[in-house]
């Protein structure tokens, strides 16, 4: 029995399954509507449809490094108890590596790639969605290739990676500095790599938030617009410690800087240390959480 493009979209609409998997359905079925609805429900797909307008906020970030290729990934579900699993978690570092391996361009082409085991990361998703039932998604990742070091906090709350151009990659010291520089961008989260990273208007508006402060001080107030713009651009000089990765203090020696930090290692190992660039992903961060009551959930189904 032949069918349309009109049947596929009859078909999503009628169970919320994606395009490509209601096509599926229809040519296993041979047309037949009623039995391709019957597929995606034994399949657990209409099932999936349906829950994946839920709000999945937990979840695990994982990070792997594999042939030359790093990579940090955050994938989400509804509950910590399904985030904390194992096999969840498994699940999430099997789809890093398809990452690092295949280099897909987005998430949307990482649910159509195959690792090594030949399934699909879509497919990796609907084995974890059929065993927990939960909405279950691959949110976002990031891949880097060269010298980098890893890092995850919190049993998969944040994960991060920095990128090193370096020619000390391979001696001794060189892994458990890459593992300091990465703690600190957890645990400080900086928001910009140095100074020359600040976006200009970044830069303004920090400036004439200080300026309106001190206008506000009485001892500051009268003094003119340019001798207050110089003692800015001294004060300036807080928010880049406190908001460039290489001018905070260093978190395991609070005398140095973090620039410090990577030219007293470089020359200890007798080469050069740059940081190109760093990521951080927060479980979660962006997405906002169900904030329902669950008493009162239970008593509505109760009624």
């Amino acid at each position: 029995m032949a069918f349309t493009a009109k049947d596929v979209q009859a078909l999503r609409e009628k169970t919320g399954c994606g395009m490509m998997d209601c096509k599926k359905a229809l040519v296993e079925c041979d047309g037949n509507m009623d039995a391709a609805v019957d597929y995606l429900r034994e399949k657990g797909l209409a099932s999936q449809a349906k829950k994946s307008s839920r709000v999945a906020a937990e979840g695990v970030v994982v990070t792997t490094v594999k042939n030359g290729a790093g990579v940090v990934l955050e994938v989400n579900t509804e509950t910590d108890f399904v985030a904390s699993n194992d096999e969840f978690k498994a699940c999430a570092l099997k789809i890093a590596e398809i990452v690092a391996d295949e280099n897909p361009a987005d998430v949307e082409a990482l649910m159509n790639t195959k690792g090594a085991d030949g399934a699909t990361a879509a497919e990796m998703i609907q084995e974890i969605f059929l065993k927990f039932r939960e909405n279950i998604q691959i949110r976002r990742f990031v891949r880097y290739e060269g010298d980098v070091a890893t890092y995850v906090h919190g049993g998969g709350r944040i994960g991060v990676m920095v990128k090193f151009d370096t020619d000390v990659a391979g001696k001794d010291g060189f892994v458990e500095f890459g593992k300091d520089i990465a703690m600190q961008i957890a645990a400080a989260n900086p928001g910009y790599l140095d100074q020359a990273s600040v976006p200009a208007d970044v830069l303004e508006h920090e400036k004439g938030i200080l300026i309106s402060q001190m206008k506000e001080d009485p001892k500051m107030a009268g003094k003119p617009d340019a001798v207050l713009a110089k003692i800015v651009e001294g004060k300036i000089g807080k928010f880049y410690k406190e908001n460039c990765l290489v001018d905070q203090a260093f978190v395991k020696d609070g005398d140095l800087s973090v620039a410090q930090y990577v030219q007293n290692t470089a020359k200890a190992l007798g080469g050069n240390i740059k940081i190109v660039s760093y990521v951080r992903l927060e479980r979660g961060e962006g997405i906002e959480k169900r904030s329902d009551n669950f008493a009162d959930e239970v008593a509505s189904m109760v009624k």
